[in-house]
């Protein structure tokens, strides 16, 4: 075997060990988001995260890889869709001449989790109401709406990658846009039942369990080590050998800051240490460095998370003064925090970096000049105009036809009964032999005090329509 194809073999096991870590954040995605909405919504809640990645996977091999990443033009990939298998185990050939480092397979399976990714945000702001058939019908529209974008940004001939942008791992292609989404949805949705007051005031409504909300981000923090130094797609890039292990530090630090900063934030800003501000500063500071991570220094990677989920915790509230219900904080800490973190990039990047990754130019810190911050400037508003406009028209039109959110009594039961006819936490809401409240649970045959009654009222489930029908 030659040196070249040894060196594709172990870019390819690279990748592909890095894919893995990635799609293992549907986990992570799933854990957050039971953790920080109410029980009688947390299978609902966890499941769609398995079903949105099993339609983004079909719907991405069939088109919408061939859009992103096929041969085309500056707008848009014009080959490529349902790919042979001679097309997947080519190694920069047509119609996937941009992936010269590892063969068309293993680049679809690096890319697919990343659409994944972009898709689990959209739901956190539209979570609790609405219906399961919209996560079906929109994961396929925004799929394709993300890897228009993706063409534009990561492409080589994409129009904004021929401009200089830089956006290594995607707070930009990723986090902006699924935050983007998540708000139109938010928009049209309307608010949960309860959240505001007839004068306008946000009501809390607290998750049912932190510990699954802080499970859920160290799980999303690990799986990071494959979302950015992974996306060197390569154990040499540029003329550095293992460079993605540089790109794993700039994550890494940033994500300490972000814990920091989010509590420290929480503690000024809300006057309490709130964990729930915590974890979301950890994360915001992910999405802020996933733009800069390969281009920034760590004491600048350091700053970049910071600030990240100071702006993120802060926006928090600030998003419910409008009048937006978001109910796991999607619009704030992957939509601001991802603006955050490709401004930061053209503002901190080092020449030598941006050169060794053949991508922009040193950032305003380093020149002196506007120019690489124009660019960042003008993608963020190029893919914030077409994202927001085609997903919000996307949501509109489905509205319009066949409505998106649940009924009151639907929302008001759960969507776990009324949308899949089950409880995640069947035994706090129905008798379950041996449960809560029953004689063989308590001690010597005596239920805890603690516990509901033995004979527990059952919650009204509003009928399926096989029942109704019979």
């Amino acid at each position: 075997m030659s040196n070249a194809n040894l060196l594709i073999a172990a870019n390819t096991v690279w990748v592909v060990i890095a894919a893995i870590l990635v799609m293992f954040m549907q986990a992570g995605f799933a854990f957050l988001e039971a953790g920080l909405t109410r029980m009688k919504n947390a299978a609902h809640i966890a499941g769609k995260n398995v079903l949105i990645f099993g339609i983004c996977s079909l719907v991405y091999w069939l088109v919408g890889f061939g859009i992103a990443f096929g041969d085309g033009n500056g707008i848009v990939g014009t080959h490529g869709f349902a790919p042979s298998v001679d097309s997947l185990l080519a190694v920069g050939q047509a119609p996937y001449s941009f992936f010269t480092t590892i063969p068309g397979a293993g680049a679809y399976l690096f890319e697919v989790v990343f659409a994944g990714v972009a898709l689990a945000i959209v739901w956190g702001a539209m979570a609790e109401r609405a219906k399961l058939w919209v996560y079906i019908v929109f994961g396929v529209a925004f799929t394709l709406i993300y890897s228009v974008t993706s063409h534009w940004i990561w492409h080589s001939g994409g129009w904004l990658f021929g401009l200089g942008m830089q956006d290594f791992a995607g707070s930009t292609v990723v986090h902006y846009q699924g935050a983007l989404a998540a708000l139109a949805g938010a928009i049209l949705l309307g608010p949960r039942i309860g959240k505001f007051g007839h004068d306008g005031r946000a009501n809390p409504i607290p998750g049912h369990n932190m510990p699954y909300a802080v499970l859920g981000t160290l799980i999303l923090w690990f799986g990071w080590f494959g979302f950015n130094p992974g996306s060197t797609l390569a154990v040499i890039t540029g003329d550095k050998v293992g460079y993605f292990g540089y790109v794993a530090l700039t994550t890494n630090v940033a994500a300490a800051a972000g814990a920091l900063g989010g509590i420290a934030t929480a503690w000024l800003v809300l006057k309490k240490p709130d964990v729930s501000m915590m974890l979301n500063g950890v994360i915001a500071a992910l999405v802020a460095i996933t733009a800069a991570s390969g281009f920034v220094a760590p004491w600048a990677a350091i700053v970049i998370g910071f600030l990240a989920a100071a702006i993120a915790v802060s926006a928090v509230p600030l998003v419910e003064r409008i009048g937006i219900d978001d109910p796991i904080g999607a619009v704030a800490v992957h939509g601001l925090a991802g603006v955050w973190g490709t401004l930061a990039t053209g503002i901190f990047a080092v020449p030598a970096l941006a050169s060794n990754l053949a991508t922009g130019s040193g950032g305003l810190l380093y020149t002196g000049s506007f120019h690489q911050l124009g660019v960042q400037a003008l993608g963020l508003v190029a893919v914030g105009g077409f994202t927001f406009t085609a997903s919000f028209g996307c949501l509109w039109t489905l509205k319009k036809l066949w409505g998106i959110r649940v009924e009151e009594h639907v929302e008001t039961a759960g969507l776990d009964v009324s949308e899949h006819g089950m409880w995640g936490y069947p035994e706090f809401y129905i008798p379950v032999p041996g449960g809560y409240g029953t004689e063989s649970h308590g001690h010597l045959g005596v239920p805890h005090a603690h516990h509901p009654p033995a004979e527990p009222e059952p919650v009204p489930v509003p009928a399926r329509p096989a029942e109704e029908a019979a």
